[in-house]
């Protein structure tokens, strides 16, 4: 553990590197907490991040580049969205009928071609493409594209 001390003798230079990264400073805080605790792991697995009397920096710095992406590409994939927006969103769909949107799907069917009708019902009640696609020696693409095609054909009835 005597590296971990070493370690945070540097805290301050560890959180500007990964300000330098872009983050505010409570974050950069967080994420060099993380390498800490990282790195910590590491030691007590018997991993040696020393170089010569001190500390591998480049290792440090490598861990802290690795959090921060993480981080970055988990905040990629969330977004925040505020309590009014949310409200829009959702403003109008208590007033939808399902009975008659359903009504015009059922239509919509009626009016396609019967193998049309006929792939796009088998594949909606659980049979997959490649499945049917085996079973009948029809091209998987073939089928695919028909059933592609009537899924924008009712979209667009809706």
């Amino acid at each position: 553990m005597e590296i971990l001390k070493k370690l945070f003798e540097k805290h301050k230079t560890w959180c500007e590197i990964v300000e330098s990264f872009g983050c505010n400073p409570e974050t950069a805080e967080d994420i060099t907490q993380q390498m800490y605790f990282k790195i910590g792991k590491l030691v007590e697995k018997g991993t040696d991040i020393s170089y010569g009397d001190g500390v591998n920096y480049f290792y440090v710095f490598r861990t802290l580049t690795s959090i921060f992406l993480d981080y970055k590409r988990k905040e990629s994939k969330t977004g925040i969205i505020g309590i009014d927006e949310l409200d829009m969103q959702f403003e109008g769909s208590e007033d939808v009928e399902y009975d008659k949107e359903y009504e015009k799907v059922l239509q919509g069917l009626a009016e396609l071609y019967w193998y049309d009708r006929q792939v796009f019902e088998i594949i909606e009640n659980g049979e997959s493409i490649s499945e049917l696609s085996r079973k009948t020696n029809i091209s998987y693409y073939s089928l695919y594209n028909t059933y592609k095609k009537v899924k924008k054909y009712l979209k667009d009835k809706l």
